[in-house]
């Protein structure tokens, strides 16, 4: 059976989200399975798959263990005819560690007070992954192709499952170690943030899932015991690493301080650790839809000032000759250059704002019809009625019923 394409498809998925993804054969070197950070930290490892795993391990079967340091990993046999080959995807955790855990492990393995803030960081750099998480569907998926659907079963396991491995005594004397653990944490936490302000600077939404997983189980410097504090800290941080991101794909600041200030608030109003994380990806999102509307560098000098003062306030006088007045040029040739690069007339585009700004107000609040007309800048209500209707298909009055209807539904 072909599964290739497959399996690359899931490794580079669990991989973006920081989880391992190793392909291992009967009699094959383990080492690879240690993740560089744990060789360093603990000398030697778990070594979780040995001989007699192969000789447990059934088909059609997924194993999931839980180890004694509540590192959770997942393991497959896949169907070679030749070879045998177990699919060994972790460590991770289901939910991070606490305090009081990881001083159990430090005194079970004697590793002393002054390099407690060196394992604390490391076991926060495994990734934390939810049961529920998108990546556990798509591994189900994986076994029902190479499996067939419904004939594969779950099997939870404990150590005692696999042939008993003591971890070997740590080296205690830290220096070099120390230093080159602590280089890999920060040059693994700069490069998501750097791939993630890149997406936002393109407006790539449709990279969100796996930024954002990769994200919600990426640690922080727990710089506070309140893990809601440290939330709270860090959704500013990336508030601000999102406007810089958004400000490099051409936004300009008077969009970005709107949001920006408004995220800031929320982020400090924040009640749970939930509702933290659910804001994070919403912030995400915000961000590059805004990146996709406002981005203007496409655009010329003359032309990008325009649509920024058309933005400024729609409510204002607008006209192209104002307009052109403000930037001392030819009405024409404002005219001309900004249907060239916008693919609308002046007055279309400055329409089109107002009648999308009336469309938010008539759905939002209760606003007289009058009283929207101005805020979008039209004075005259039989105006605003007729210009609304050929852009909407509705009057005002009806976009505003239907809103209504709509949000009792």
């Amino acid at each position: 059976m072909s599964y290739q394409s497959e399996l690359k498809l899931l490794s580079e998925t669990f991989k973006k989200c920081r989880v391992p993804v190793y392909t291992v054969r009967r009699g094959e070197s383990l080492d690879k399975l240690l993740d560089e950070n744990f060789k360093l930290f603990f000398v030697g490892g778990e070594n979780l798959i040995t001989e007699a795993f192969f000789d447990k391990i059934a088909h059609n079967t997924i194993y999931r263990l839980v180890s004694s340091f509540g590192l959770c990993y997942v393991f497959l046999k896949l169907p070679e005819f030749q070879d045998e080959k177990v699919l060994s995807i972790g460590p991770y955790f289901l939910e991070f560690p606490q305090p009081k855990t990881l001083l159990e492990i430090s005194e079970k393995y004697n590793i002393p007070p002054q390099r407690y803030k060196l394992l604390e960081t490391f076991f926060g750099n495994i990734p934390c992954i939810a049961e529920n998480s998108h990546l556990f569907v798509l591994l189900d998926s994986f076994a029902e192709h190479i499996w067939g659907k419904s004939t594969f079963a779950l099997l939870d396991i404990n150590e005692s499952f696999l042939v008993k491995n003591q971890l070997i005594q740590p080296d205690i004397q830290g220096g070099a170690e120390d230093i080159l653990i602590n280089m890999k944490l920060m040059e693994e936490r700069y490069a998501a943030e750097n791939e993630m302000m890149c997406a936002v600077s393109q407006g790539q939404l449709y990279k969100a899932a796996n930024l954002l997983s990769s994200f919600e189980s990426m640690p922080f410097e727990k710089r506070l015991d309140d893990p809601l504090r440290n939330l709270k800290n860090y959704g500013i941080i990336m508030n601000t690493l999102l406007r810089k991101a958004a400000e490099q794909g051409g936004v300009h600041p008077m969009h970005l301080n709107e949001i920006s200030s408004s995220y800031a608030k929320r982020i400090e109003q924040m009640p749970t650790v939930a509702a933290a994380q659910k804001l994070m990806s919403e912030m995400y999102h915000s961000y590059c839809l805004l990146v996709q509307k406002q981005k203007t560098d496409k655009f010329s000098s003359l032309v990008r000032k325009a649509v920024l003062m058309i933005d400024a306030d729609i409510s204002s006088d607008l006209s192209l000759h104002k307009l052109a007045a403000k930037q001392n040029i030819n009405a024409s040739y404002l005219s001309t250059i900004f249907k060239k690069e916008t693919g609308q007339t002046v007055t279309e585009y400055i329409n089109t704002k107002r009648i999308q700004l009336a469309s938010q107000l008539l759905a939002t609040t209760s606003l007289q019809i009058q009283t929207v007309a101005l805020h979008c800048g039209i004075m005259d209500v039989q105006y605003f009625s007729k210009i609304f209707k050929k852009h909407t298909g509705s009057t005002p009055k009806d976009y505003r019923e239907k809103a209504k209807n709509k949000g009792l539904s």
